[in-house]
Order: structure tokens, then C-alpha cells, then sequence
């Protein structure tokens, strides 16, 4: 720790814009929404289905503009994208405080999801990894300590916020946030920072060789075998563990515990998803990410183990526990892979592609879990299998960067 307190004093304004991109993006995120999804039935008068629906086929479609948005900051300065995507998530709020229908919701959960779960953590995570090398897992430690800052912390203010002026204030009043708050302190923080090289200003978004550039950070993955191999495992984390939030009331009635029982355990989570982050940072800078890949899962899939068929109340501990184990070191390796193997020229565009996956990973999720379970499922034949899918991806991931952890050749930065 004392070795990150010295590193954050060293470089505390690029940390520190690391930290709020990602942290604001927490209002986008499945967790934070999660707490308006009954106001907002009851208010639109719509039933869960159809809420349900809405909010899958939002983010599903975030999923398709992260893939363009997200290589733009390649082309553009720092300042000018991180400004540009906190003014999208103050749109989004300010569309959903008046949303009084499906196709306004729509809109506003599409532009949240886009702007709030995707674009501002991008923004930061990606930063932190083309703006620092030797130190480049400890900067995204930081950065992404964000996710479980906001965990802690925003579901308790936004439930007292809601029962105080509501749904619709609620998301004014992030909105008015945004831009008194957000907006200044990104203006200051990227002080500091340069244009990407070759870009002057947003005018290079019209620029044929731009969209060339991108396009050649993406081949150069796709075209790389090792990169499927990783697929599985590299989906397996958003995928699941989206699903086991979504659907936290069928594991509590299967698990026989009480949703304040789970509830309390998400701050277990949170903690452990924090402190597991600040690790990793720090073995990635000491092993390279290459050789931490697989192992990263295996919590993941102890979790998965004691979901199936362990009983007891003090499972939910150990659950949330190993859940956040998977969630916080997942990020640093993952985000600091790309930067090792491809480099940094092109870093934007491959880490969009990515989160575009991921993305639609989780938009997949609640819809394919509620199928089992209206199915009548059983939690152990719901995640007996799930548990072997992660092994495979974990033995899958043995087999690809991990086996031949040398730089690709067309690599640039």
C-alpha cells in the first residue's frame, strides 16, 4: 500500500482523472439502475417483462456505439473525448427525469448504458494504460477502484435520495451533477494531458485514415488465434456475474436467505472486489499480465461450485466474497493484456471492440437466465453447467497469450 500511496502523490492528477471517469460511470452501471427498476414500473406502469426488455435491448444496442465511439479516442485529445462523453451521461440523466413513456426510457437507458457503463470507464482505463508503462497495472488499479468505491457507496445515497424526490429528480439532479461537478474537474485534471499522436482536434473523426487506423488495431486481434482462445474466459466474468445480480431473488429463494442477508454482503463485495483490484495492479507491474491471465477465473469458478451445491447461509459470505475476488483482479490484467501484446498506438479501438463484447455479454445475460428459470431450473442445474463452461475457458486461456506470451509483431505505439 505504501508503495501506491507514493505512486498516487507522484501522479495524482492523471490517477485522479483515472479514478473519476471510471467512478461516474458507476451511475450506468446494472448496479446502481437496478435500485429505480420498480419505481420506474410503477410509475410508467409497465410490468417487469416489459422493463426488462427495454433495458436488455438498450444495452444491447450501446453495445454496437461503443465499437465506433470507443476507437475515437485514438484520433481525438483527451480533454475533448472525456468532455464529450460526460456531456453524453448528462443527456441521458436529464432524458430519463423526463421520461414518461417506453420510447423516452428507451433513449435515456441507451445513452446511459453507452456514456455511463461504457464510455467514461473506457476513457479512464484506457488513458492509464496508454499514458503509463512500468506502472501501468498499479495506474489501473486505481483507476478501476472506482467500480467498487461506487458499489460502497451510491446504492445507500441513491435509495435515500429516491425516497426523498424520486426516480425522476434523482437522475436531474445526477445530471445537474455532471455538469457543475464532472465537467470542471475533468477540464482540470487532463491538464496534463497531450493529443494522441497525428490528432489536432475532433476534425480527424472525419478523416478516411482514422477510420483505417481503427480498423487496423481490430484486425490485427481478430486475426490473431490466441485471441479466441481467450474469448471464453474473457466473457465468462461480465457475462455471469450480471446474471447472478439480475437475478439475486431466485438465488435468495433457492439459498433459502434473506435479501437483507445478501444485501449486507454486498459491502463483503465491494471490499473484496477493492483490495483484489489493488493487488493484481501490482503483481501485473511485477509478472506481466500475460502469465496471470487464466487464474483470475478460478474464483469465479469456486463461486459458481458453492452457488450449485453448497448450503447454508454463510455461503452468501463466501459467494460475494469470491465474486468480487473475480471482478476487481479481472480488469488490470485484461486491460493491461492488450497494451503488452498489441501496444498502445491503436489501444482505444481494441479496447472498444472489447467492451462492445462484453457488453452485449450482459445484455444476453438476464435474458437467458430468467428463460432457465422460468423454466423451474434448479440453482445447481443452472450453475453446475456454468462452473464447466468457466473451466473450459480457463483451461482455453492456458492454451492461448499464456502459451506464447511474445509481443505480436504488427504491434505499435
Amino acid at each position: 500500500m505504501l508503495n501506491y500511496f507514493a505512486f498516487i502523490r507522484r501522479h495524482f492528477a492523471m490517477l485522479g482523472f483515472g479514478f473519476i471517469a471510471v467512478f461516474w460511470g458507476n451511475f450506468g452501471q446494472s448496479f446502481f439502475i437496478a435500485w429505480f427498476g420498480a419505481d420506474i414500473q410503477r410509475s410508467l406502469g409497465i410490468s417487469a417483462s416489459v422493463y426488462g426488455s427495454t433495458y436488455s435491448l438498450a444495452t444491447l444496442l450501446s453495445a454496437f456505439g461503443v465499437i465506433w465511439l470507443g476507437g475515437l479516442i485514438d484520433q481525438i485529445a483527451l480533454r475533448t473525448y472525456a468532455l464529450t462523453v460526460a456531456g453524453g451521461l448528462c443527456l441521458a440523466c436529464v432524458l430519463l427525469s423526463q421520461a414518461d413513456a417506453i420510447p423516452l426510457l428507451f433513449i435515456g437507458l441507451f445513452l446511459l448504458r453507452l456514456f455511463g457503463q461504457s464510455l467514461l470507464p473506457h476513457t479512464g482505463v484506457t488513458t492509464m494504460a496508454r499514458h503509463f508503462d512500468v506502472s501501468r497495472g498499479k495506474a489501473i488499479s486505481v483507476a478501476m477502484s472506482g467500480v467498487p468505491s461506487g458499489e460502497i457507496v451510491l446504492p445507500v445515497l441513491a435509495v435515500a435520495v429516491m425516497a426523498a424526490v424520486g426516480w425522476q429528480n434523482t437522475f436531474l439532479l445526477i445530471g445537474i451533477a455532471t455538469a457543475v461537478v464532472l465537467f470542471p474537474v475533468l477540464w482540470w485534471l487532463s491538464s496534463d494531458s497531450v493529443h494522441v499522436p497525428g490528432s489536432k482536434s475532433a476534425a480527424a473523426v472525419l478523416d478516411p485514415g482514422a477510420v483505417a487506423l481503427k480498423s487496423a488495431g481490430r484486425r490485427v486481434v481478430l486475426s490473431d488465434y490466441r485471441y479466441w482462445l481467450a474469448m471464453p474466459g474473457l466473457l465468462a466474468n461480465p457475462f455471469l456475474i450480471t446474471g447472478i445480480f439480475i437475478h439475486q431473488n431466485f438465488i435468495v429463494a433457492s439459498k433459502d436467505w434473506t435479501v437483507s442477508w445478501l444485501a449486507t454482503c454486498f459491502v463483503v463485495y465491494g471490499a473484496v472486489h477493492w483490495l483484489s483490484s489493488l493487488l493484481f495492479g501490482a503483481l501485473v507491474d511485477r509478472y506481466k499480465s500475460v502469465r496471470l491471465l487464466p487464474y483470475y477465473l478460478i474464483p469465479l469458478f469456486l463461486a459458481l461450485v458453492v452457488l450449485a451445491y453448497v448450503p447454508g447461509w454463510w455461503t452468501a459470505v463466501l459467494l460475494m466474497s469470491l465474486l468480487g475476488f473475480s471482478s476487481g483482479s479481472g480488469p488490470p490484467i485484461t486491460s493491461s493484456l492488450w497494451a503488452e501484446i498489441y501496444g498502445t498506438r491503436h489501444l482505444g479501438a481494441i479496447r472498444s471492440m472489447n467492451m462492445a463484447i462484453m457488453v452485449a455479454a450482459t445484455a444476453v445475460a438476464p435474458v437467458l437466465f430468467g428463460y432457465f428459470i422460468d423454466q423451474g431450473i434448479s440453482v445447481g442445474a443452472l450453475f453446475g453447467p456454468f462452473a464447466l463452461f468457466v473451466a473450459i475457458g480457463i483451461v482455453s486461456m492456458l492454451f492461448s497469450y499464456p502459451l506464447r506470451p511474445q509481443r505480436h509483431p504488427h504491434a505499435s505505439d
